[in-house]
């Protein structure tokens, strides 16, 4: 999973991207690490979607301008909207279903 460095690149990401799906983490978080390759896994059966990493405590930023208070949070953007917001505890059946649904629904768009 690709790092992103600045919030510029954050920003960048997100507005240019159709699918784009940041995942917060940081370095000294034993949760992060631990749902990172279930993430991972989860999106594989998705490739229009694509997954970046931001590490909140190198791009500071980021806490202000998607008003994230603790890691991981994971937010989902359709053409720059966020769609789908998820924070610490992760339910991944939820999550899941939730991808698929609007996964499906942007598929049969195109």
């Amino acid at each position: 999973m690709k790092k992103l460095q600045t919030i510029q690149e954050v920003l960048t990401f997100i507005n240019e991207t159709h699918l784009a799906f940041l995942y917060v983490s940081q370095e000294d978080c034993s949760v992060c690490h631990a749902l990172k390759p279930k993430l991972i896994e989860l999106l594989k059966k998705y490739p229009k979607i694509d997954l970046r990493e931001v590490e909140a405590d190198k791009v500071k930023e980021i806490s202000a301008e998607y008003l994230i208070f603790s890691a991981p949070t994971l937010l989902f953007f359709v053409d720059g909207k966020e769609y789908l917001r998820e924070g610490k505890f992760v339910q991944f059946k939820k999550l899941a279903n939730s991808i698929e649904k609007i996964y499906s629904f942007e598929e049969s768009q195109m």
